[in-house]
């Protein structure tokens, strides 16, 4: 398989900035995802990437290979988009060896080729069925065998499975990765779905208003990010932030209260720039995370939801107007309850007023 590397690449429309400078290595055999919310450039990016968008600064290299004006069938790419596409009118076998057939391909190697595409996404019994006689992960794992069937260098997917129930994403997310694993594929895939991102990527871009706000592994991301947006937006449930203001810093340290909560204090040794006395800061904390009362960062919070989901539970609390969730392995907890935790000093993530981790 095949690297891929994005240099200050950049999209607009007339006047309007929609890619900002894009910078990014993808690794050969990589599984990397694109993640952001709804209009973040993720879906653009992908087809900038596929020929589909024309790039209107930088540089994108397949191969070592410079590719921006390179038509999109010699790029060495298959893309599986949102929607299936497929030709009701044909059978599964001929759907997935339509592209062999457009180039002249033999028929004995379209066979081979269709046979094989098959046997890796357990297609076999269906090959003769139309769409209309398939399942929505049927369906899908079609579209993913007309990718496979062209050998392609890199292969791009384009949420490929927001059109499915529940289920079958979680069905379709494990076979997306055996697939990764059998292939050893260069995969793209863009999804708004943190939860894929972390299950499937072996690197995650986190994109936010067409600029890559931090790349790394799915734990690097939920263990250490970089800013606000990532911190909040990767994590399901999400992360706790809590309002807080500066009232010591020096000797590697800031000690800051919570505004909200009373004199609760929280000391975090800092290795960076300290931040100065009176600074507004934003206290970051997994739903994980949170301790047992006794420390100095005590919360006493008023229970509004509990979520008994068997092996634990998600507390809903309430308490100076900021809502938080806490997990807890407690199976009777009511909803007019009370509950103190801490915040560990370890676990606590700070972010000063511009959304910047203080490190």
């Amino acid at each position: 398989m095949t690297s891929l590397s994005l240099k200050g690449v950049r999209k607009s429309y007339g006047n309007l900035p929609v890619i900002k400078g894009v910078d990014l290595t993808v690794e050969s055999r990589e599984f990397v995802v694109f993640v952001g919310p709804s209009g973040c450039g993720k879906s653009t990016l992908l087809r900038m990437i596929a020929g589909l968008e024309s790039i209107t600064a930088g540089d994108l290299e397949i191969g070592g290979k410079r590719m921006n004006d390179v038509d999109p069938s010699k790029r060495g790419i298959a893309m599986v988009f949102q929607s299936y596409a497929l030709y009701p009118h044909m059978t599964v076998r001929e759907n997935m060896g339509f592209a062999l057939r457009f180039a002249g391909k033999p028929k004995d190697e379209i066979a081979r080729q269709v046979n094989e595409a098959a046997r890796i996404l357990e297609l076999g019994p269906l090959l003769d069925r139309l769409p209309a006689q398939l399942s929505g992960g049927q369906r899908q794992r079609v579209a993913i065998g007309r990718a496979i069937v062209r050998h392609p260098d890199v292969f791009l997917f384009d949420e490929p499975l927001s059109n499915l129930d529940a289920e079958l994403r979680v069905h379709m997310r494990i076979e997306l990765a055996r697939l990764h694993r059998e292939l050893q594929a260069t995969i793209i895939y863009v999804t708004h779905d943190q939860v894929e991102a972390m299950t499937l990527a072996d690197k995650i871009v986190v994109l936010r208003e067409g600029e890559v706000a931090q790349v790394g592994t799915p734990l690097q991301l939920y263990d250490d990010p970089d800013n606000l947006f990532v911190a909040g937006f990767i994590g399901s449930p999400k992360m706790n932030f809590l309002a807080g203001e500066v009232v010591e810093a020096g000797a590697g340290s800031a000690t800051v209260a919570l505004v909200n909560h009373g004199g609760a204090r929280l000391a975090k040794p800092l290795s960076g720039p300290l931040p100065e006395t009176g600074d507004a800061v934003t206290i970051g904390i997994r739903p994980e995370h949170f301790g047992e009362a006794g420390a100095s960062t005590d919360l006493s919070l008023a229970v509004d939801v509990a979520e008994h989901l068997g092996s634990t539970t998600f507390v809903y609390a309430n308490a100076g107007g900021e809502r938080l969730i806490i997990e807890r392995e407690e199976r009777h907890m009511g909803d007019s309850d009370t509950i103190a935790v801490s915040i560990p000093i370890e676990a606590a993530l700070l972010f000063d007023a511009a959304g910047k981790r203080l490190r």
